[in-house]
C-alpha cells in the first residue's frame, strides 16, 4: 500500500440542516429545507431534520469520536438562518457562537476545521423574494459570507463557499425534488448563474478581509462514458457532460459558460446579457473540492423513443439523454460503483487548472445497516465502498495528480434529504430513538488504515 504524502487531509463531511437539530434555538429560523420538509408528500417518510441527530447538542462527543477514529479535519456546514435568520441584517450572535465552540473543539482535538458556507438552507425570507432566481441573494450571500468570515477567521481559515450547486439549481428549482421545490424549466439555469455570482462574489469579498483565509468550491462532479461509440451515444455523452460537469467547471476556471450547453438549453442570449459577471465568477482559489459517487453511463433515445424516461436527469436540456445500467455493483441509493470514475474527475479540473490542488469532499455509500445482536455494526459493503475509492486516490496521488485530501460522507447517519431517515451513510451508526452513536466496522477499518498511515509517515 503506497503511503500517503504526510500532510495528506483525512477527514469526514456534514451538513447542518442533516446533522443539527435545534432549529428554532438561538436565535435560528427556518430555512428553505424547514419549510420543504414540514410540507407533506415531501419526505419519502414524513420526517424532518427539527431534530436530525442533535450534534448542536452533541458536538463536543461527536468531534471527540472523530478525533478516535485518527481522522485530522472535520469538514461541516454553517447554517445561513443561524447566522442572519432573515438572510440579511443583524447578526445573530449565538449561531456565531456555536460554530466557535465547534471550531474550537475541532482545534483542541488535532482536527482541522473545514467550513462550508452555504450547503442548501437559504433563509425562507431571501426565497420569498425569489431565492437563488433572484439576483439579490448572490448579493445578501456575499454579505453573509463576509461577516461569518470575519467573525470566525481566527479558528477557520479553510472555507468552501457552495455545496454541489448543481443541486440547488436543478433539484431545487427544476424536478423539485429538493428544496424550495419549484420546477421552472429552463429558467432554472438563472439559479445555476446567481450560485456561481455568489460564489465569486464571496470569495472577493473574503479576500478583501483576509489574507491567510483558503478559499474552494465544492461540485459534484461525474465520470461521463457513452454506452457505444455511436453519434447518438456520443451526443448524449456530450450533453450529460455539458450540463453535469463543464457547465461549472469552465466558468469557475475558465471564465466562460460552454457554448454548447446554453444552446442545448435555450439561454445563449441571457447569459450573454451577463457575460460580463464571468470575472467575478472565475476568481482565483486556492482549492477545489469535489464531491465524487458515480459514474453516468448514457446513451441516446432509441428511434427517437427513450428506453427508460424515468433516468433522465433533472437538468433542463438533457431530454435527449437517458442513462444506462452498466450491470455494476450498486448502493443503497441505485448508484452503480466504479471508483476508477473519481480519476476521470479528477483529471477534468486537472485539465483545466494543472496548478490548483483538489481534495475529494465527499465520498461514500448508503446501505441498510442492522445491528447485530451485541449491537456492533458490520458494513462489509460500505468498508469495502471505501477501500476502492482510497485505492483509487492512491493512484491519482501516484500518477501526480494534486490531490491533497479525501473526506468520507459521512461521520455519522443523518437526515438523508428527500429521504428522510431512510438512507444511511454514516460512518457512525445512530439509534434514532436514544441518538447512542456506534461505530461500525467501516469507521474501525479507517481507524487502522489511517494508524497505519501514520505510523509510515513517522
Amino acid at each position: 500500500m503506497t503511503t500517503f504524502p504526510v500532510h495528506f487531509v483525512w477527514g469526514t463531511a456534514t451538513a447542518a440542516y442533516q446533522v443539527e437539530g435545534a432549529v428554532a434555538e438561538d436565535g435560528r429560523r427556518p430555512s428553505i429545507w424547514d419549510t420543504f420538509a414540514h410540507t407533506p408528500g415531501r419526505i419519502a417518510d414524513g420526517s424532518t431534520g427539527d431534530v436530525a441527530v442533535d450534534h448542536y447538542h452533541r458536538y463536543r462527543d461527536d468531534i471527540e469520536m472523530l478525533a478516535g477514529l485518527g481522522m485530522n479535519a472535520y469538514r461541516f456546514s454553517i447554517a445561513w438562518p443561524r447566522i442572519l435568520p432573515d438572510g440579511a441584517g443583524a447578526i445573530n450572535q449565538p449561531g456565531l457562537d456555536f460554530y466557535r465552540r465547534l471550531a474550537e473543539s475541532c482545534l483542541e482535538h488535532g482536527i482541522t476545521p473545514y467550513a462550508t458556507l452555504y450547503h442548501w438552507d437559504l433563509p425562507q425570507p431571501l426565497e420569498d423574494a425569489g431565492g437563488w432566481l433572484n439576483r439579490d441573494t448572490a448579493e445578501r450571500f456575499r454579505d453573509y459570507a463576509a461577516a461569518t468570515q470575519a467573525a470566525l477567521g481566527d479558528v477557520i481559515t479553510n472555507w468552501i463557499t457552495l455545496n454541489e450547486p448543481w443541486c440547488s439549481a436543478f433539484l431545487g428549482y427544476a424536478s423539485g425534488v429538493h428544496a424550495p421545490g419549484k420546477t421552472v424549466g429552463a429558467d432554472a439555469m438563472k439559479a445555476v448563474h446567481h450560485l456561481l455570482l455568489a460564489h465569486g462574489l464571496a470569495v472577493n469579498a473574503i479576500r478583501q478581509g483576509s489574507r491567510h483565509a483558503d478559499l474552494g468550491l465544492t461540485l459534484n462532479l461525474y465520470s461521463v462514458r457513452p454506452a457505444t461509440n455511436s453519434p447518438l451515444d456520443q451526443e448524449a455523452a456530450r450533453r450529460s457532460d455539458g450540463l453535469q460537469n463543464r457547465l461549472f467547471l469552465d466558468p469557475v476556471l475558465l471564465g466562460r459558460y460552454p457554448d454548447d450547453v446554453l444552446g442545448d438549453v435555450g439561454v445563449s442570449e441571457w447569459f450573454g446579457h451577463n457575460g460580463s459577471d464571468l470575472q467575478i465568477i472565475s476568481a482565483p482559489l486556492d482549492f477545489l473540492g469535489v464531491n465524487y459517487y458515480s459514474r453516468h453511463t448514457v446513451a441516446g433515445p432509441i428511434d427517437g423513443v427513450f428506453s427508460d424516461p424515468s433516468t433522465i436527469s433533472a437538468s433542463p436540456g438533457s431530454e435527449r439523454v437517458t442513462t444506462v445500467d452498466t450491470r455494476a455493483p450498486k448502493t443503497q441509493m441505485g448508484w452503480e460503483i466504479h471508483p476508477d470514475g473519481l480519476l476521470d474527475v479528477l483529471r477534468l479540473v486537472h485539465d483545466r487548472a494543472p496548478e490548483l490542488p483538489i481534495y475529494i469532499t465527499e465520498n461514500g455509500a448508503a446501505y441498510e445497516d442492522v445491528p447485530n445482536p451485541d449491537g456492533s455494526i458490520d458494513d462489509p459493503d460500505r468498508r469495502r465502498y471505501f477501500q476502492l475509492h482510497v485505492d483509487a486516490c492512491q493512484e491519482a496521488v501516484r500518477t501526480g495528480l494534486p490531490l491533497r485530501g479525501y473526506f468520507a460522507w459521512s461521520l455519522m447517519d443523518n437526515f438523508e434529504w428527500a429521504f428522510g431517515y431512510s438512507r444511511r451513510f454514516g460512518l457512525v451508526y445512530v439509534d434514532y430513538a436514544s441518538q447512542q452513536r456506534t461505530p461500525k466496522s467501516s469507521a474501525l477499518w479507517f481507524k487502522t488504515v489511517l494508524a497505519r498511515q501514520a505510523r509510515q509517515g513517522q
